[in-house]
């Protein structure tokens, strides 16, 4: 039987939209990668914009904490460790702007967009490194917290994305170990040191679990960015995994972590723990946290200090090119 006549070059537009969205529909179901030359809804398109943006720029800002102790390193060797890692964090942002661009996005746009205040970056870096403890629960905690977060986005249902958090997360697992080892040789030396680790621990972990966002009943973008198979698992799965995960870890380490009500569950086998103050969490998200003002106007220091490279190296690529 001949397919019914459409009647208006809309009515076709509309069949082939509809087309289209059934093999974007089909993609996703049979698990496989959606590239940046197919169709996509666009609201497919601004999520992941505006997921992968907000994670590129908690990566660049996530290099100003460690960054302010560049100089005051202890040795030598904790300089040059501590300068490999925040190089790498530079190089996740890159990457991950680059995986914007493949969706249309302009990376300086979205620079501006973060110093405006129009795009954000994960909360845990509007806090404070107050000791050279803190960069090694930073290593540990914040940079395990960011590894139950990333690693299913390995899976992620946008190819450019996904392949870019192959390297991420492997990189992510060796900071993880270094501020791990940080924290274990302080824990052998001294009872100052020993002290300022559990004060870091102290300061650190509730932030630490505020990175995985609000609650499930609060995170308004996940059950459509789950079904497009952007996010694999919820918020509260993946904080609830980095607890169980972290627990054990404390106790080899020697450190207590700050929640009189964490607790094993014998019937579940996971850890029951206290409540978060998402209060806080809306306030640093908002711009009010301890540090918030100082990471945009370094950003925005950065962008204008060296806007004369940027035209310089696109004048050079120009003249490369033929273009001028």
């Amino acid at each position: 039987m001949p397919a019914p006549a459409l009647d208006s070059p809309t009515d076709a537009t509309v069949a082939d939209e509809r087309r289209l969205q059934e093999l974007f529909d089909a993609t996703i179901a049979a698990e496989h990668r959606i590239e940046p030359r197919d169709w996509m809804p666009e609201g497919y398109r601004r999520t992941l914009i505006r997921q992968i943006a907000q994670h590129a720029h908690s990566e660049i800002i996530g290099m100003q904490p460690e960054g302010d102790w560049l100089l005051a390193a202890p040795s030598l060797r904790r300089k040059a460790i501590l300068l490999a890692k925040v190089q790498d964090e530079a190089g996740h942002g890159m990457y991950l702007y680059s995986a914007a661009e493949t969706l249309g996005a302009d990376r300086a746009d979205l620079t501006d967009k973060l110093i405006e205040g129009r795009q954000k970056y994960s909360s845990i870096f509007n806090y404070p490194t107050l000791t050279f403890a803190d960069v090694g629960v930073i290593g540990w905690l914040v940079d395990g917290a960011a590894i139950c977060n990333q690693v299913p986005l390995c899976r992620s249902s946008y190819g450019p994305y996904a392949r870019a958090m192959i390297r991420v997360c492997k990189e992510e697992s060796f900071h993880q170990r270094q501020g791990y080892e940080l924290l274990m040789t302080m824990m052998r030396g001294s009872d100052e040191q020993r002290a300022m680790v559990q004060d870091a621990v102290d300061r650190w972990w509730w932030p630490s679990l505020m990175m995985f966002g609000p609650p499930d009943t609060d995170s308004p973008n996940s059950a459509q960015s789950t079904a497009w198979g952007i996010k694999r698992h919820s918020n509260d799965e993946l904080r609830q995994r980095f607890v169980d995960m972290t627990v054990p870890q404390a106790e080899f380490l020697g450190v207590t972590l700050p929640d009189p009500d964490l607790a094993l569950d014998a019937a579940t086998g996971r850890h029951r723990f206290g409540p978060l103050d998402w209060d806080e969490l809306k306030r640093v998200i908002s711009g009010q946290g301890p540090r918030n003002a100082e990471r945009i106007a370094r950003r925005r220091a950065a962008r204008d200090d060296n806007a004369w490279v940027t035209e310089a190296a696109t004048a050079y690529a120009a003249k490369r090119t033929g273009h001028v």
